[in-house]
């Protein structure tokens, strides 16, 4: 009975120093309170004479995830993103950040076979959605509202609990 309750109150902190921890690293994100997110026109990976703004996500549950080629994290956390929302009507779209050139990002992308339509970001959009680590995830309504917000690793369940908000 002792090491049961001993157990419970180690999970318990556990818990609470994970949770204030992550709200600690999100404290300077853009706030859940249904304001709108940033407008962003960025080219498409796949064809730079395309861009995609956020206008077009209007109607749709989107997951706009940020991540670098270079982050380890990130190449651990976003097949999570694709097959949390694989068979839901949430969309999912990753903007690039921090990378030296296109081929970075096109092979990061190769390499992990993702499909959701990948964006070529830049230094204003980093700024106006505050990103400041990698991998960093808002979820936006169909109004364009943010309605929850991530920073850091996200496994396939803490990516739905927070898409399908």
């Amino acid at each position: 009975m002792k090491l049961l309750r001993s157990t419970l109150i180690n999970i318990a902190l556990a818990a609470i120093i994970f949770f204030l921890v992550s709200a600690f690293q999100e404290r300077n994100l853009l706030k859940t309170d249904s304001s709108p997110a940033p407008y962003f026109n960025l080219p498409l990976l796949s064809a730079t004479d395309t861009r995609l703004s956020i206008a077009e996500l209007k109607g749709k549950t989107t997951v706009i995830y940020f991540f670098a080629p270079w982050c380890t994290v990130c190449k651990y956390s976003m097949p999570n993103l694709e097959a949390a929302l694989l068979d839901s009507d949430i969309n999912a779209v990753g903007i690039a950040l921090d990378y030296k050139n296109q081929h970075e990002v096109m092979q990061f992308v190769d390499e992990l076979k993702l499909t959701m339509p990948i964006l070529l970001g830049d230094q204003q959009t980093q700024s106006n959605y505050k990103i400041s680590a990698f991998p960093t995830y808002y979820v936006i309504n169909e109004q364009l509202q943010i309605t929850a917000r991530s920073m850091g690793y996200s496994s396939e369940l803490g990516i739905s609990l927070r898409a399908d908000n």
